[in-house]
């Protein structure tokens, strides 16, 4: 511990100690009265609620968004449609904003030691910033998942969303699923505070300590893209913001979701303990002494490096029958029939057909990627799968074709390219009028881990 910091625990020994509590308020009192704050706490809890009643009365949606076909149909699409946009792009700039500049907004105003001899403890002062930062990214992330659900219910209604697995979710089931996938949510957007938190200590006034979590988060996203091991893929800290899709299959895919949790919650103490650490050791002395590329580098890459090749080993030697991308034809071939066997019997419904079960249809896939008919596997768009069904008391089997788009990440878009009357065509005449067609296109998730936990 340096001179600077035994004098600030020191002096003035006679005088009661700040609190934590009271240092909190302060801390917090400090972050929302910058204008900044104030308004991206009201972009948070209105700017969602707009933009998602905005998009569901339109007859354009963002089908190449996750659940974004759906948002005229229930307004619990919505919010899943914005959590596929925060994980990608907001919830990394607020960490940046928030978590990044708690400790370099210090630097550069020049105000350590005038708060070192108020508070005249610096663990009280790495403390009350700490959970003044954290309180104010909950605020920022409750108020996208609150509005974005308001926008969605005022605009389209509280109906039910269909899973990705083509299954209905109950209004109150599809409202729990909600709430958990932006839970989940948090535990990734608490690494990029820690790091913001570990940049914003190491680097000082720096504006590379603003812009880490941001970096980090888009390092992250263009790993995701990549054909990596799914070990590798489901080891990184921002796999939460993807895999929380697993909420919506039956049987639910936890294995994924609950692996990036923890590695999330992992990298989030992590990084706050070596900012904690780094920070007992700063030269508050020395106004010039604001952080060093060399302690970033020993202090946090090295660390946070060593880290990641931990977790990558420990989830390789935990999941050990999950090999390559994960990406396999029996299990595209699985996902893409229960997929539209769930959605044939709405269409069946929509059509006032007679009631067909999934057990009666007895669907079944044949998929092929790139002309290789057996043992297929990897992302890409050259999937072509041939679904086979049967009818009760006809004797015909019904096939209809889809061309399949997979990502690295195991979720596809199924495109269908025939007959016309099952998915050859994007609405279906309905004795109410025409509709659309819930087999034409859909949205699916091929599991990269072997086993669900439902």
């Amino acid at each position: 511990m340096t001179a600077a910091v035994i004098v600030a625990d020191d002096a003035l020994a006679g005088a009661p100690r700040v609190s934590v509590a009271r240092g909190y308020r302060f801390e917090l009192v400090k972050l929302v009265s910058q204008w900044r704050i104030r308004l991206l706490v009201l972009a948070c809890w209105i700017a969602p609620a707009l933009f998602v009643a905005a998009v569901s009365q339109q007859s354009t949606l963002p089908v190449d968004t996750l659940f974004g076909r759906w948002m005229l149909a229930t307004g619990w699409a919505g919010p899943l449609v914005m959590l596929g946009f925060a994980g990608t792009w907001a919830l990394p700039l607020l960490t940046s904003v928030v978590a990044g500049d708690v400790f370099a907004s210090e630097d550069r105003l020049g105000t350590w030691r005038h708060l070192l001899v108020a508070v005249r403890s610096p663990r009280r002062i790495f403390v009350a910033k700490v959970l003044a930062s954290l309180t104010v990214l909950v605020l920022l992330v409750a108020g996208l998942a609150c509005s974005s659900t308001v926008g969605g219910l005022l605009a389209v209604g509280n109906r039910p969303l269909v899973g990705l697995d083509g299954h209905l979710l109950a209004p109150s089931d599809a409202a729990v699923q909600v709430l958990l996938a932006w839970t989940c949510a948090l535990a990734p957007t608490l690494a990029l505070a820690g790091i913001g938190l570990l940049g914003s200590v190491a680097l000082g006034r720096s504006p590379m300590g603003l812009l880490l979590p941001a970096v980090v988060a888009l390092a992250m996203q263009v790993a995701q893209m990549m054909p990596l091991p799914v070990a590798v893929r489901v080891a990184l800290p921002g796999y939460a913001f993807i895999s929380w899709n697993g909420l919506f299959t039956s049987p639910q895919q936890l294995a994924p979701l609950l692996i990036g949790v923890v590695v999330s919650l992992v990298w989030a103490v992590t990084a706050t303990a070596l900012a904690y650490a780094l920070f007992l050791r700063r030269d508050f002395t020395n106004l010039s002494d604001d952080g060093s590329g060399r302690r970033a580098v020993l202090a946090g890459v090295l660390p946070l490096t060593g880290l990641t090749a931990a977790t990558i080993v420990v989830v390789m030697a935990t999941t050990t029958s999950a090999t390559g991308s994960g990406i396999e034809q029996d299990k595209v071939e699985r996902s893409v029939a229960t997929a539209f066997a769930h959605l044939y019997r709405m269409q069946t419904d929509q059509l006032n057909r007679p009631a067909v079960t999934e057990a009666q249809l007895k669907t079944s896939a044949a998929c092929t990627k790139a002309g290789v008919a057996s043992g297929a596997e990897g992302a890409g768009n050259d999937w072509r799968c041939v679904v086979s069904w049967h009818l009760p008391g006809v004797a015909a089997t019904g096939s209809a074709i889809y061309q399949l788009d997979i990502t690295p990440d195991g979720r596809f878009v199924a495109d269908g390219d025939g007959p016309k009357e099952v998915n050859g065509y994007f609405l279906v005449r309905t004795p109410d009028g025409d509709a659309p067609n819930p087999l034409w296109q859909f949205d699916g998730n091929a599991e990269l881990l072997p086993t669900s936990k439902g």
